[in-house]
């Protein structure tokens, strides 16, 4: 029987960074020596600017849009009116409107100029994209586009949740999620190298995500019992992934320590999925609470182990904006608990995470403008260097 490990406990299986003297990992999963490694950064170098970026480009970017997106939505939430008296989100209904529809206006043109370039990169590198929807973490982030949409769509301050165009746009962002549900969710039913157990990893649990995502816009538009289907989606298949995740079976796939910064992804199923019952059930009932108390004891957990993220914040990488978006989702979650409580100590809670996250996000922003050049590094996980050899052949 194999051993149980706790969900931020190294393994000995475990696949190192890739490092200039270290084998690479590609999307198809087979290590590519030094020599490689090398003979491939030639062939981006001589393939052109537009080689380079249509083959390094992959769903992952999509982290950028889930961290602006979901920033939106926060600050949405925190400018709503409340009747607590000891609410301290007043302080953010201080800063003009226009600087809303500015944040939510650059999350649009961030996640329509990624969606454009995937678009292409989708005509032109069909292949590439294929080696995503095959690799144990590529395929998990296709649902990003999706999930940030959904984020925008109910933060936007332009359409009510009970507008025609806002339910034909629902539907539109929710649709290609059930199709990735049935096909990721149906390899783990029933293909053997593709079982949850031989492939599971932080980053499934975006494919929860995007249901509890879908399901609390739902509920926004009074669509119950569309709500309660995806919700029962994501909440039956995070219980069975969480667990499996925690048990770590040694058979399983996991994560080069560059991709370490998405284990906060921990955070962010339970905090959605408390937001997504709130809407359904329109209280933040005790098994909002629950989760939401879930989110914050993982936080704690990943917070107080600094020694997990040592390896992956030795050089930028886009890797690391997987830390914004579970930290905005736990600041949500924490409004939604204040507004609930009510009370100093919530209000605390909720100042600080929310602070945090926008800090984080901020920090990020930065850190993207002045490191360019790392933002397609090519030693990293998700490129397809097997892909970008046959090009040149």
């Amino acid at each position: 029987m194999a051993p149980n490990h706790g969900p931020f406990t190294k393994t000995n299986h475990q696949i190192p960074i890739s490092t200039r003297h270290q084998p690479t990992i590609s999307t198809t999963g087979v290590s590519t020596g030094t020599s490689t490694r090398t003979r491939d950064s030639n062939i981006v170098s001589a393939s052109g600017t537009d080689l380079s970026i249509l083959t390094q480009f992959h769903a992952g970017y999509f982290r950028i849009s889930l961290a602006l997106c979901s920033q939106a939505l926060l600050w949405k939430t925190l400018a709503e009116p409340t009747t607590d008296a000891h609410a301290l989100s007043g302080i953010v209904r201080t800063i003009p409107s226009f600087a809303f529809i500015l944040l939510w206006l650059i999350a649009l043109l961030t996640l329509l100029l990624l969606c454009s370039l995937y678009m292409i990169r989708c005509f032109l590198r069909f292949r590439n994209v294929r080696a995503e929807l095959a690799h144990h973490v590529g395929m998990n982030y296709l649902f990003a586009p999706w999930i940030s949409f959904l984020l925008l769509l109910q933060s936007t301050p332009f359409l009510r949740p009970s507008s025609q165009l806002y339910r034909v746009l629902w539907c539109a962002f929710s649709v290609p999620i059930i199709a990735l549900d049935v096909k990721i969710y149906g390899h783990w039913f029933t293909q053997g190298k593709k079982f949850l157990s031989m492939v599971a990893n932080p980053t499934s649990q975006i494919t929860v995500i995007g249901n509890l995502v879908g399901a609390r816009a739902a509920a926004k538009m009074g669509w119950r019992e569309s709500a309660v289907c995806m919700f029962s989606l994501g909440i039956t298949h995070y219980l069975v992934l969480f667990v499996t995740l925690y048990q770590r079976f040694l058979g399983s796939d996991s994560l080069p320590a560059m991709l370490r910064p998405v284990f906060f992804l921990f955070i962010a199923a339970p905090s959605m999925a408390s937001l997504a019952w709130d809407s359904i059930s329109s209280s933040f009932d005790i098994s909002c609470k629950m989760l939401f108390f879930l989110s914050l004891f993982l936080f704690v957990s990943l917070v107080t182990r600094p020694a997990l993220f040592k390896r992956s914040m030795r050089r930028f990488s886009i890797a690391w904006w997987a830390y914004s978006f579970p930290l905005t989702v736990l600041a949500l979650a924490a409004t939604a608990y204040a507004q609930d409580v009510k009370g100093v100590m919530p209000n605390v809670l909720m100042l600080v995470l929310s602070v945090l996250s926008v800090v984080v996000t901020i920090a990020l922003m930065v850190f993207t403008a002045f490191k360019t050049h790392d933002i397609l590094p090519h030693d990293d996980p998700f490129a397809c260097y097997s892909i970008v050899r046959h090009i040149s052949t």
